[in-house]
């Protein structure tokens, strides 16, 4: 299997936001978010832009590529502890971020190449919304839920089981709830701002 060298620029890219975001998840960015959460979402515009100019099965290359590195990126913080003493990436931090990952983005590349012959604006704006729905409510539930507590009944995550108002504001709600929504909020606004570089970077690459 051959790889041009604009996909191992695109796999590059890729792996850059992964291991960036990995890095920046550790910052806080006030009360409900990290980092992480401004540039994770660039995963995406990296998908549909590969997409556009190479197709899905490129695209799919791309997505398998970011996955292993951010299974490396797991591995490596799952050495790593904080101050409290924890691992910088528990068990169900890993499997949550890996799923909700690969789940997401092959979903962005189908859905891409299913609406690819709309309008120019449809078919990154349709599959970034609905990838993106998917990323959170995976990563989140598996990471956090009482649900998947059977993944690992030694998680140091309890924190995130606390209750507490929506956003400070609202009916109260497990804190990964509030997380959950400002993370899905972020990644709203800038599938919108992504809009702008995919026209312009997508007809460069035509």
């Amino acid at each position: 299997m051959t790889v041009s060298k604009p996909v191992i620029l695109a796999i590059f890219a890729m792996a850059a936001v992964v291991v960036l975001s990995n890095i920046l998840v550790q910052h806080l960015f006030g009360d409900w978010l990290t980092w992480g959460a401004f540039t994770y979402p660039i995963a995406f515009l990296v998908t549909d832009l590969t997409n556009r100019a190479f197709g899905p099965a490129k695209a799919r290359q791309v997505v398998f590529a970011g996955f292993i590195v951010g299974v490396i990126c797991s591995l490596i913080a799952s050495q790593m502890v904080s101050a409290e003493g924890y691992p910088l990436t528990t068990l169900r931090i890993a499997i949550g971020s890996g799923v909700a990952f690969l789940v997401a983005q092959l979903v962005d590349v189908f859905i891409f190449d299913k609406l690819r012959s709309g309008n120019w604006w449809r078919a990154p704006l349709a599959s970034t919304l609905i990838g993106s729905s998917l990323d959170t409510a995976l990563f989140f539930s598996i990471a956090f839920s009482a649900s998947f507590a059977f993944i690992d009944a030694n998680d140091p995550n309890g924190w995130a089981l606390d209750a507490v108002p929506l956003l400070g504001l609202g009916p109260v709600f497990p804190l990964w709830v509030s997380l959950a929504v400002a993370d899905f909020a972020v990644k709203l606004a800038l599938a919108l701002l992504a809009l702008i570089p995919f026209r312009a970077l997508s007809a460069r690459m035509a």
